[in-house]
């Protein structure tokens, strides 16, 4: 997909903040730090319009980004940061649990995990219940730039048995330092963005999407 233009649009706390243009939106969850603004970075090839950080926890409210002012990108707060209060991760579970119940122009959320390591136990959590409330879901692992090539076979095995994912199930393997993946994520999207209720998307073929790519060296060291 080619980005004309893409801009930040609003930082929402709830339901009367949310955009009511009734254009497509691809929801991103996954833990702090895990690379949810890197991602959406890459994929409308912009530096840092999504603003990341070394600090995890650091977005708390639901950021809205209109792309070709045609779809959203929503990127949720990032769950698993113990230095957040509980109190906080409380608030911050019930609106994005609100927004996946009642969000009628969800077309697709992308479950964000870091291909390096095993699923944690949120990860886990997030999965099943997207699952069990049927939602359309794609997991997207993350920074497979940052392990050998010839080990990816073994880490998207072990992610995909620990989360349980099944065969026909969407998963990318992703990176926003070298691009890997990014062409097969704006593909499923747009498919997701397009489908009526009546005409579901079942591919099996995408499963595993990315992992044969040839990723470019990067261009910086």
């Amino acid at each position: 997909m080619k980005v004309n233009n893409a801009e930040f649009i609003i930082s929402a706390v709830g339901p009367d903040q949310y955009p009511v243009d009734a254009l497509p939106e691809i929801a991103l969850a996954g833990r702090s730090n895990v690379g949810k603004s890197s991602l959406i970075n890459r994929m409308i090839n912009r530096k840092n319009l999504a603003r990341t950080s070394s600090t995890p926890g650091k977005t708390q409210h639901m950021n809205y980004y209109r792309v070709n002012e045609s779809m959203y990108f929503v990127d949720f707060p990032g769950y698993g940061y113990a230095k957040v209060s509980k109190t906080q991760r409380a608030s911050w579970g019930k609106m994005v649990e609100k927004y996946l119940a009642e969000r009628d122009t969800l077309k697709l959320v992308l479950l964000i995990v870091d291909l390096r390591h095993p699923p944690t136990g949120n990860d886990k959590m997030m999965f099943d219940w997207l699952k069990h409330y049927d939602l359309p879901l794609c997991v997207v692992a993350t920074k497979a730039d940052k392990i050998p090539k010839t080990r990816w076979p073994k880490h998207i095995k072990i992610m995909k048995q620990e989360l349980g994912v099944l065969p026909g199930d969407n998963f990318i393997s992703f990176s926003s330092e070298i691009g890997l993946g990014r062409d097969e994520l704006w593909e499923l999207i747009e498919r997701y963005n397009q489908a009526s209720e009546e005409e579901p998307i079942i591919d099996p073929e995408i499963e595993d999407a990315g992992n044969e790519v040839q990723p470019e060296e990067p261009s910086e060291a």
